[in-house]
């Protein structure tokens, strides 16, 4: 086999921040990464974070900065309590080496004046991902194990095998440190590691180079069938809510386009999601229930009728009820105008103002049982009224109800029960209602 390892995903002249944990893999990555500097003129530096998880974490550090140090390689060194941060965020220790390890390099290669930086993730490492995205049920996109680049992010050793990079530190004399954590087996990655793909490699010595391979063919794959998907989304719109995107879009797009455009939907709204929850959506873009929803991390994905929308953030909770008194009362996105009045000839102007008789109000969320008599029409609950008006089912509790006693007297945007209306030349209440979504 020849060499693997992936020069092209770095152009020439590029500042390049090597990911240096001391281990095998990082000491690979920055010899290769030397090499280019040689070849292609790049800038070459290093960062190393020490986690404070271990008690050899002190040697690996003093390890990366003289082996650095002898070289002329520019090092970067940081120092930060995981468990202190897991804790305070509610995270596995895993999550939280991660998300600061990232942070840490991205700030390494701002100060370094550094476009890109290389992480040594290798065959083996592409291998467990996909082997482990499959056990915990994935589509296509998990197949395609880790991506060779994201941003600045690049991986250019994901097809290179542990067998090469342990001949290449031999042939070399390269030292490395071994981090004891790797064989610790209550981490599901080292179950993989150390069971999973060893049972593999007896059936087939290049299981894991087969794999990634694979990953990359099935990466090819995806990216074409995302550009496909891609225009699919310029049909969604930004609304107070949430994304919107129309139903019939999903409901005629061949099921693998809709499902990733329901992903690039999740994306767009800064929602995560997994496989399982993209044939969750597109079940409730295909179903019969116009109210459907899911919660997903982050938020949520509700069916609005001819209207799938992904919120970020909780449900909006209703205000508190109020008292409704002379003068402008605020509830919610709503303003309730009352003034003393004498009732006119026509108590009903529209179902945004009329005349009510005079009494003590309260504006409240609907509540189980409210009724009401709109006009010559049939008595109808309150409920039954917001369905045929098309209200979002989680908007229902932002609408007002204005009520009088346990009787409810009116319904903001549809108007007041007729039994409440004022009597012509009569006192009365002058009830204008206004919301932020319709002016």
């Amino acid at each position: 086999m020849g060499d693997c390892f992936r020069f092209g995903l770095i152009p020439p002249g590029s500042g390049v921040l090597c990911a240096l944990s001391g281990g095998a893999d990082s000491m690979y990555l920055l010899c290769r990464l030397l090499e280019g500097r040689e070849k292609y003129g790049w800038r070459v530096g290093a960062a190393h974070l020490n986690h404070g998880l271990r008690d050899a974490a002190r040697r690996d550090e003093e390890f990366v900065r003289s082996w650095c140090g002898a070289r002329g390689v520019p090092l970067a060194v940081g120092r930060e309590d995981v468990s202190a941060f897991a804790r305070e965020e509610g995270m596995s220790l895993e999550e939280a080496g991660r998300i600061l390890r990232y942070r840490f390099l991205e700030d390494a290669a701002r100060r370094e004046g550094l476009e890109l930086i290389a992480t040594g993730h290798h065959a083996g490492d592409n291998a467990e991902t996909v082997l482990m995205n499959l056990i915990r049920g994935c589509g296509l996109n998990g197949l395609t194990g880790i991506q060779p680049r994201r941003g600045n992010i690049v991986r250019p050793m994901l097809e290179v095998s542990r067998q090469e990079i342990e001949g290449y530190l031999t042939a070399h004399g390269v030292p490395h440190v071994e981090d004891e954590t790797n064989a610790d087996p209550t981490y599901t990655r080292n179950k993989v590691r150390h069971r999973l793909l060893p049972l593999l490699e007896e059936l087939n010595p290049q299981a894991a180079a087969h794999i990634a391979a694979a990953a990359r063919r099935l990466r090819e794959d995806e990216a074409l069938l995302a550009a496909q998907a891609a225009p699919l989304l310029e049909e969604a719109l930004d609304t107070p809510d949430g994304l919107a995107l129309p139903v019939r879009v999903l409901r005629d797009s061949p099921r693998p386009l809709a499902l990733r455009c329901c992903a690039g939907a999740l994306d767009r709204a800064g929602l995560e999601g997994g496989a399982v929850h993209l044939e969750r959506i597109l079940e409730l873009a295909l179903g019969d229930d116009p109210s459907a929803r899911l919660h997903i991390p982050g938020g949520s994905v509700r069916r609005q009728y001819e209207l799938m929308v992904f919120s970020p953030g909780p449900d909006p909770e209703p205000p508190a009820p109020a008292e409704l008194r002379d003068g402008e009362t605020r509830w919610g996105s709503w303003s309730i105008t009352c003034c003393q009045a004498v009732c006119p000839e026509k108590p009903y102007i529209s179902p945004w103002e009329f005349y009510l008789r005079p009494g003590a109000y309260l504006i409240r969320p609907r509540r189980e049982g409210d009724k009401l008599t709109l006009g010559k029409r049939p008595e109808k609950t309150v409920k039954k009224l917001m369905i045929e008006g098309r209200v979002p089912a989680h908007r229902r509790e932002l609408v007002p109800v204005l009520a009088t006693g346990e009787r409810a007297a009116a319904l903001g945007g549809f108007g007041p029960d007729r039994a409440c209306l004022a009597a012509p030349g009569e006192p009365a209440l002058h009830i204008i209602l206004k919301t932020e979504e319709n002016g």
